[in-house]
């Protein structure tokens, strides 16, 4: 009885063992492997899924395909894949607003925590406060100090509502005990357009959509939101440096997949997605377009979302945000 009961045990640790070992080894799941981008093609995310995507594909073996899936500030994307192939076939380079700022303002059909899978952070850049010329600001000090003087006449532009640049703007309004204006536009192109023509004061830019406007001397960059200084703009302060500790509001990229992925597979896409962000020409690449590689493990991005979400929670209630 006892040598039967033994026998069957391992039988069943072995059969285990190889489901097991055949999961891990089945890798890539197919030979064209789908990476799935909430926005349209040439913005920061399709700009660096597609370095990454090469690289990858060179290192496994595979075909990866950019699969743009734009509309509803990424929500489509996200949507598709939280319901897609659990084969782990299909990956997504998520982003901030579907994964930790949209639940907070409208109902979605999927949930973000429960039906996607934490892989690795990909990228991270911060947004640049930049002004118009002619506000006559030149100094994120200056910018506060008017803001304070002259509380409902300072305009902030944003790519849409629940958006990073509307935020950026929202948080450092509660930080700064300001009141400024947001002026909500339907991406970035419109915003800056209005910018430069002076419709509006300001707006937290990505540093490579206002570069060139910077560089002729059109927009004024006050402050970045990361916590650390752009290479690009060494001598532009963070917020966080000029009074206001504790200020991050960076856009980011993730990779995540479809919860019912197997964990062996998860575990494989960590790996492999982690060596790709670690290599030397994809971090050059990545860099020269003002994108910060951040790997890591799959328990340490799960970490950041959840932080992500209390911290953007807190402010979207706080300031009464809502999806206008």
């Amino acid at each position: 009885m006892i040598t039967t009961t033994r026998r069957h045990l391992s039988l069943c640790l072995l059969s285990g063992l190889l489901a097991f070992s055949a999961t891990a080894q089945d890798f890539p799941p197919k030979k064209s492997i789908t990476m799935v981008v909430g926005f349209a093609a040439g913005g920061a995310a399709d700009t660096a899924a597609r370095i990454i995507a090469k690289k990858l594909g060179e290192n496994i073996g595979a075909s990866v395909v950019i699969d743009n899936k734009g509309g509803a500030g990424g929500n489509i994307a996200h949507q598709y894949t939280a319901t897609g192939p659990t084969d782990g076939s299909l990956i997504l380079f998520g982003s901030v607003g579907p994964l930790t700022i949209a639940p907070h303002l409208v109902k979605l059909p999927y949930d973000p925590v429960k039906d996607l899978a934490p892989i690795t952070m990909g990228v991270n850049f911060p947004n640049v406060l930049v002004v118009h010329a002619g506000t006559g600001i030149k100094t994120f000090a200056e910018y506060i100090a008017y803001a304070k003087k002259n509380p409902g006449k300072l305009d902030y532009a944003s790519t849409g509502p629940g958006s990073a640049s509307h935020l950026a703007g929202e948080l450092l309004d509660d930080m700064a005990k300001i009141e400024t204006v947001h002026v909500p536009y339907k991406g970035g192109a419109p915003a800056l357009q209005d910018l430069l023509g002076g419709r509006v004061s300001s707006y937290f830019s990505t540093y490579s959509t206002s570069q060139a406007y910077i560089d002729n001397g059109k927009l004024i960059p006050l402050a970045s939101t990361g916590t650390q200084r752009l290479r690009s703009l060494p001598n532009i302060p963070t917020i966080a440096e000029s009074g206001y500790p504790g200020f991050s509001a960076t856009n980011w990229y993730a990779f995540v997949a479809s919860s019912k992925v197997p964990t062996a597979i998860l575990d494989r896409w960590n790996v492999e997605l982690v060596k790709v962000l670690k290599s030397p020409d994809v971090v050059e690449q990545l860099n020269s377009h003002g994108l910060t590689p951040l790997p890591g493990t799959r328990n340490e991005l799960a970490t950041y979302m959840a932080k992500e979400t209390a911290t953007w929670g807190r402010v979207i209630r706080e300031r009464k945000i809502t999806a206008e």
